[in-house]
């Protein structure tokens, strides 16, 4: 599920929305109010359950052959996004709809690079809201590993080490950091 040309997405799980109206999220760094959306590049950090944590990597123009060897794996395609354990059942049932929106309104934001689309003004959707489907296959159909871990944290510190492109969202809805056992000597 993407965007077509001259269009953004935004995906939810409520059907029912009529009017985007520009809010500041309750996450959000900024204070400007904003409509949020997101381009082809970025939708696949959407298909999942709203509150779901999820860390995600992948090939960037510079990416070392040892970190895409180390974090894809073998056969690893150029993609990969990891969630928990008990985030699986729900990857697996939520209806998730995504609503087209027109793109003149919005503009990237984000440094360094931008990983959303906003706009500061209501924006109605183009249509009704399209089913996305089942959020598994979506992933598989569009070459994406899928990895589900018991803790998505040391995945987390190794691609944020490295040299992929990266993305983690909800990661304060993650299970909480394993302790280390102390070293011995």
């Amino acid at each position: 599920m993407r965007p077509s040309s001259g269009e953004v997405l935004h995906f939810s799980e409520d059907p029912t929305i009529t009017l985007f109206r520009p809010h500041v999220a309750a996450t959000a760094r900024q204070s400007t109010a904003y409509v949020w959306a997101v381009d082809a590049d970025r939708a696949p950090a959407y298909w999942f359950p709203r509150q779901c944590p999820r860390a995600m990597a992948w090939t960037v123009p510079g990416t070392a052959d040892d970190d895409r060897w180390r974090i894809l794996g073998p056969g690893g395609g150029v993609r990969v996004h990891a969630i928990e354990y008990p985030w699986l059942d729900r990857m697996r049932t939520t209806r998730l709809f995504a609503y087209r929106l027109p793109a003149a309104p919005f503009r990237p934001i984000g440094e360094p690079e931008p990983h959303a689309m906003v706009a500061t003004e209501n924006v109605a959707p183009l249509g009704p809201p399209e089913p996305v489907g089942d959020l598994l296959e979506l992933h598989h159909a569009a070459g994406i590993q899928l990895r589900v871990l018991g803790s998505l944290w040391e995945f987390w510190d190794a691609v944020v080490a490295g040299t992929l492109g990266f993305s983690g969202i909800r990661l304060r809805n993650a299970a909480p950091r394993p302790e280390r056992p102390p070293i011995s000597r």
